[in-house]
């Protein structure tokens, strides 16, 4: 009898390992399910007046391709200090999609938003403070958005105002709107949030009810 309990045990411990192994060892896949695009639904594809960075790339297409571009080193979700601010070895979170798809487009994060935090100190009510860690936080990046991005629809049903390279905030979640979109036209969003995630690029953006704001950087 205890030989068939640790047959059970066993497949069980290999199983979790499993699992574990796809959603931490080699990463979520990055593919979505569906591959509709913004020209299945008529709607034209945003490109910004703007390129910050002066690589011939405008600004909500590098956003876009730095977020692509960062999920491909298929980073494993674990929440770190780093005393340069951006993590540098394979760990990361959610705010470090966005802040490295922004530091591909020219915008540094750990510097704006501790600038930001200098100047308007009662917007952010940090006690202490610290470059190397405000920017990778949600709740920071969301009043950095409010008062320097352009604030959209937080109405995922409003299909045509949703474009790839957009910000999109949860209540305790931040990631990039893809420009890949499911049968109803809703875009996917990537994002980081765990390490059993299947996927770094999914549908969820109508399957949350907590999203607190939908920015664009420049238009």
């Amino acid at each position: 009898m205890w030989k068939k309990g640790l047959i059970i045990v066993l497949v069980l411990v290999i199983g979790v390992g499993v699992y574990t192994c796809r959603g931490y060892l080699f990463g979520p896949s990055t593919a979505p399910v569906d591959d509709h695009t913004n020209a299945d639904f008529g709607i034209d594809s945003l490109t910004s007046s703007v390129d910050q960075d002066e690589d011939g790339l405008d600004d909500q297409s590098d956003i876009l391709q730095g977020a692509r571009h960062y999920i491909a080193t298929k980073p494993i979700y674990e929440s770190r200090y780093y005393a340069g601010g951006y993590p540098d070895d394979g760990y990361g979170v959610c705010t470090d999609v966005v802040a490295f798809a922004m530091r591909e487009a020219g915008y540094d994060l750990q510097i704006l938003v501790s600038q930001d935090i200098q100047a308007y100190p009662e917007r952010y009510a940090i006690e202490v403070p610290d470059a190397n860690i405000d920017f990778r936080r949600v709740r920071n990046l969301k009043v950095y958005l409010d008062g320097h991005a352009i604030s959209l629809t937080q109405d995922p049903s409003d299909i045509s105002q949703w474009q790839g390279g957009d910000i999109v905030v949860f209540s305790n979640h931040i990631g990039i709107v893809s420009d890949v979109r499911n049968r109803r036209g809703i875009p996917y969003v990537i994002h980081h949030s765990s390490r059993f995630q299947t996927a770094y690029e999914q549908d969820i953006l109508e399957k949350r009810e907590d999203i607190v704001g939908h920015y664009r950087i420049s238009e």
